[in-house]
């Protein structure tokens, strides 16, 4: 059984946005303040996240995570990597925290946290990684458990989606290719993003993302990566279908 945390679940820049004055921005809901995406899957003594984003500190405190096992990351852009540096605390603990990327990822962290991948010139007091390059064409474990890659496409950029048993977290997908959709099918729980209502050039609305959902036919899906322009927590949530459900921060759910 998989113990699922999202830690976060806002968009890149997150809810509220800074300096907004948005009805969404100014709202006292906490289901409709939201940290950067990110989940942490955990079975038996396992820990792993799916991102670790500029608020990851923050989300490890709160979720009182207290050992890591690994950082599965999607693609490189800033609301999902930014908080590399912070894994110093299990670093200084536990030793090198594995990490898992595809190598333009790994080339692009390796170009902005030099410091954490020069072993040679190791800096003191600076985390260190040990890594798992990944691509689409192969699985790979995690734990004790197998890892099916999902490359999706958010617009040119490839990005990779993860299966874990009958569990899928996709994010920042625009478009997704057959032989792609094919390893998501029979999923019990999906996770993917649905940023707003209007359409986006890289991302799915909401109207794509319950499209998708339709056609996979998971038993249950939680939309992710929401921003301020999807709407009211409460609100969106009362029209959607009754197998599919906005996630919000610190939701836990149990899957295979």
């Amino acid at each position: 059984m998989l113990k699922i945390t999202f830690l976060g679940t806002g968009t890149s820049q997150g809810i509220p946005i800074i300096g907004s004055n948005h009805p969404v921005c100014l709202s006292k809901d906490p289901k409709d303040k939201r940290l950067r995406s990110s989940v942490l899957i955990q079975w038996e003594n396992f820990n792993y996240v799916i991102d670790c984003g500029p608020d990851f500190r923050q989300q490890m405190l709160k979720i009182g995570c207290r050992h890591l096992d690994g950082v599965l990351f999607t693609h490189e852009h800033a609301d999902h990597t930014a908080g590399l540096d912070d894994i110093r605390p299990f670093f200084f603990r536990q030793g090198d925290i594995p990490i898992f990327a595809t190598e333009s990822v790994l080339a692009n962290l390796t170009a902005r946290f030099g410091y954490i991948f020069d072993s040679e010139n190791k800096y003191p007091g600076a985390p260190a990684v040990k890594v798992h390059t990944i691509d689409k064409n192969h699985n790979f474990s995690i734990g004790n458990k197998e890892v099916i890659p999902i490359e999706v496409m958010h617009n040119r950029l490839p990005v990779m989606g993860y299966r874990i048993g009958n569990f899928s977290y996709l994010t920042d997908v625009k478009y997704i290719q057959e032989e792609q959709l094919e390893k998501i099918k029979n999923s019990e729980v999906l996770v993917v993003n649905a940023l707003r209502i209007e359409p986006h050039p890289t991302h799915l609305n909401l109207e794509e993302a319950l499209e998708l959902v339709a056609s996979l036919k998971p038993k249950k899906a939680y939309f992710t990566h929401i921003s301020h322009l999807l709407g009211f927590h409460d609100q969106v949530s009362e029209k959607l279908p009754e197998n599919v459900y906005l996630a919000y921060d610190n939701l836990q759910i149990n899957t295979n």
